[in-house]
């Protein structure tokens, strides 16, 4: 595995200062569905919103497995998943395209507010008609003048109901598929948007979820992040970046799993004995341990290999699925392991066990990665 450098840890270490007040209240926020606007200006203040985003803009200039590393630490010190998954979205949804493809003006206008904290981001792809088929979406982006005229509708929108700047992808062609799409950079208060009341849900909870809706919504021709018809492009782009940088969190999220069972079953006494003298539940911690090391070994290793440029559209989805199915098996042992207590939302690992089955649908399912690995194969 990799050798992280002291740089390198003192970047992920210094998170713990802040964990404590990050992780307070978790069980009562997740309950009430409530993001914490407070949370996430603590964690602003760490640097770890601009990891990857240049000094002049600030950020912190990091690579992309040393932004992995320090969000794996993330995932395992803090107990507020959806904080978590939300940090990712506006890291990776948001920031990163505009990094990558955004105009100097763009880069100016917004990557300081996205490091900084102060305005939130968001994406919009998925449709009410089109789910995995994100391609198939209908909402259009007419061009008039200076501007684009967008008329449509969002679901399934991280961060939306708090979000200040959304990428939204639109389709400005005429033919279905990838030729046609468009990513815009649209602000909250631009008229003929309207962001839609927060949607319950089963897990991540203090993630906020919502739709858009744009009526004649009109954004300057400024905005496009990438050439006019090249959001697949973008998309493709962020997708990639989406996967190890969310999954990573899932990993570090397993790891602290792994260390409260070993704890739990040495401290949690049954006839007379720890519980972890049964081989039942020692077998099922070191499955845990098997599942959580594979993770985050294809993980790091794809991001490796894209680094250097390599073709990892299999080891993307590879490495999606290892890690969504592991994620959930781990938490569904936990919950085993701690028995009666595991099903009590005090204890939070039930709650963890509710995230860990988002993980299998957002990002592309896992039925949708088994059907891209088997295409690859020639199936």
């Amino acid at each position: 595995m990799i050798e992280w450098t002291a740089e390198q840890r003192a970047l992920r270490e210094g998170l713990a200062p802040w964990l404590e007040k990050l992780n307070t209240g978790h069980v009562e926020r997740d309950a009430a569905a409530s993001f914490s606007y407070e949370n996430w200006r603590t964690l602003a203040r760490t640097g770890i919103l601009g990891l990857p985003f240049p000094e002049r803009w600030g950020g912190l200039g990091q690579s992309l497995l040393t932004t992995m590393y320090v969000l794996e630490g993330l995932g395992e010190g803090c107990r507020d998943a959806g904080l978590s998954f939300s940090v990712c979205t506006h890291v990776v949804s948001t920031g990163v395209p505009i990094q990558r493809f955004g105009s100097r003006a763009l880069k100016e206008r917004y990557l300081p507010l996205l490091c900084s904290g102060e305005w939130i981001g968001a994406h919009a792809i998925s449709e009410p008609d089109s789910g995995s088929d994100a391609l198939a979406m209908r909402t259009r982006a007419v061009r008039d003048g200076h501007h684009y005229v967008l008329n449509g509708s969002k679901s399934f929108v991280s961060n939306g109901p708090v979000a200040d700047l959304f990428t939204v992808y639109a389709r400005t062609g005429d033919g279905p598929g990838p030729l046609g799409v468009t990513a815009f950079l649209v602000e909250r208060d631009t008229p003929g948007l309207r962001v839609g009341a927060p949607v319950a849900k089963m897990g991540l909870r203090t993630s906020p979820l919502g739709e858009l809706f744009l009526d004649d919504c009109r954004v300057p021709a400024s905005h496009v992040v990438g050439p006019p018809g090249g959001g697949f492009l973008v998309l493709d782009h962020v997708m990639r970046r989406e996967i190890l940088c969310s999954f990573i969190v899932n990993a570090g999220e397993m790891r602290h799993r792994v260390t409260r069972c070993v704890a739990y079953a040495r401290a949690r006494e049954q006839f007379g004995r720890p519980i972890g003298a049964n081989q039942a539940v020692s077998h099922r911690i070191v499955d845990m341990e098997i599942a959580v090391e594979t993770a985050r070994h294809w993980l790091y290793a794809t991001a490796e290999r894209m680094a250097a440029g390599a073709n990892v559209t299999r080891d993307i989805a590879m490495a999606k699925l290892v890690t969504s199915e592991a994620n959930v098996a781990s938490a569904l042992a936990a919950v085993q392991i701690f028995g009666g207590n595991g099903y009590m939302a005090e204890y939070g690992v039930e709650a963890e066990l509710r995230n860990a089955v988002g993980s299998t649908v957002y990002s592309g399912t896992s039925e949708i990665q088994r059907n891209r690995i088997a295409a690859l194969l020639g199936l």
